[in-house]
């Protein structure tokens, strides 16, 4: 493809969730040739050994890498593996890899092919006809061929990806020991999962996070000094949508930085009922102001759409659709929503606090995992048994009538 990167043109094989993605970016003069080449040679895969091996060995030290990864790292990764249904640890796939063969590789492309939807997304300068026409002819390579090894997935075996749905009024939490021992820092994930993709709580979400993030950088690290990341943030796992505190410390265990997070959210609440009507119109109107912000360029305006498109949403005027729920909004609404979801003791609340233990506080990691569990509060011992003891958010792409195929 070294021709092609000269004329402007840029391809990229990437896996996803359900399957692997081909990204094509450039001028669309010879795109449908650069694309012609790249899923011919998908089509007719051949396993070379030397690649494989070089392929493999990069891939190896990857993992085995993972654990010097820096302990709010290990904490997002952890907090995916709790919530996200189809998720493995690294562990276990990199034994897995170590494995593999090139024989596996090639015995495996058959059998994946063999169960194939295509999902396509066109951007830019291509008429209606002219995609329609590029997506038959990618079928017609895959599906046709006479060395095609293609079969159309049937529907009933439609991959979807659902997430943990927490339990109201209960705080769970998981203490681990951080992977590399050497490091002194500890790191707390604390999440409030609230919603899933609603207009009205979306824009609530995004505004109380725009409200809050400034006086909880401000607390946590500016004053309190627990550590250079003091991170608040929304969180959005296929459309589930809540908010999350991040903080790597060596002043405070991940137990303390857990508390430290509630300290502030009954500080904030204060803050928040006493806002004046000026300071929370000013707020809104610099959200909206964001959001209709022009896309700087095609590839950030379809990025906003194939995610859409992947988490089976399709709501394409979703800007505009929240910014006319922002200019309705009342600050009583925003108050009513932090009240039910987010302070502490809220009815409606769910939490998950991943901490993670570095090696200034290994005493303190014993201690919490000898300790009783405090009142409403469920400590996870085993993430999988967890995992499958828990009722599951539906898939936009799941329920029936629901497949957008």
């Amino acid at each position: 493809a070294y021709d092609a990167e000269v004329a402007g043109l840029y391809y990229a094989v990437r896996p996803n969730d359900t399957g692997f993605q081909v990204t094509m970016v450039g001028y669309n003069d010879k795109m449908r040739t650069l694309l012609d080449t790249v899923i011919g040679k998908i089509a007719d895969f051949e396993v070379k050994i030397d690649r494989f091996s070089v392929i493999k060995e990069t891939m190896t030290k990857g993992y085995e890498n993972f654990k010097f990864r820096q302990p709010y790292q290990q904490a997002m990764y952890n907090c995916t593996l709790i919530l996200e249904e189809q998720t493995w640890p690294w562990d276990e796939e990199l034994a897995a890899l170590s494995n593999l063969e090139a024989r596996n590789l090639e015995d495996f492309l058959p059998r994946m092919l063999a169960k194939t939807f295509i999902e396509c997304y066109f951007a830019g300068n291509i008429e209606p006809s002219e995609a329609e026409s590029v997506v038959q002819h990618i079928e017609g390579i895959l599906f046709n061929s006479s060395t095609s090894v293609c079969k159309s997935l049937p529907p009933s075996q439609h991959l979807t990806k659902r997430i943990v749905k927490l339990e109201r009024g209960l705080r769970y939490y998981y203490p681990a020991m951080c992977l590399n021992q050497q490091d002194e820092n500890s790191s707390l994930l604390h999440y409030i999962q609230i919603h899933q993709d609603d207009l009205k709580q979306n824009v609530l979400l995004q505004l109380l996070a725009v409200v809050a993030k400034q006086p909880a950088f401000h607390q946590l690290r500016s004053v309190e000094q627990l550590g250079y990341i003091a991170l608040l943030r929304q969180r959005n796992d296929s459309g589930v949508r809540g908010l999350q505190f991040i903080i790597q410390s060596t002043v405070k265990d991940p137990s303390n930085l857990d508390a430290r997070v509630e300290a502030f959210l009954n500080m904030f609440e204060v803050t928040l009922h006493e806002m004046p009507d000026a300071e929370f119109k000013s707020n809104v109107n610099a959200l909206i102001d964001m959001k209709r912000e022009k896309y700087k360029n095609i590839r950030e305006e379809s990025a906003f759409f194939w995610g859409e498109i992947s988490q089976g949403t399709l709501k394409f005027d979703r800007k505009e659709a929240e910014i006319a729920a922002l200019e309705e909004l009342k600050k009583e609404e925003l108050i009513e929503f932090f009240d039910n979801h987010v302070k502490v003791g809220a009815p409606e609340k769910k939490i998950l606090s991943i901490q993670i233990y570095g090696g200034l506080h290994a005493s303190e990691y014993e201690k919490i995992v000898h300790d009783a569990p405090p009142p409403h509060s469920h400590r996870i011992t085993d993430i999988f048994s967890f995992r499958r003891s828990r009722p599951l958010y539906g898939s936009f792409k799941g329920g029936a009538g629901q497949m957008k195929l």
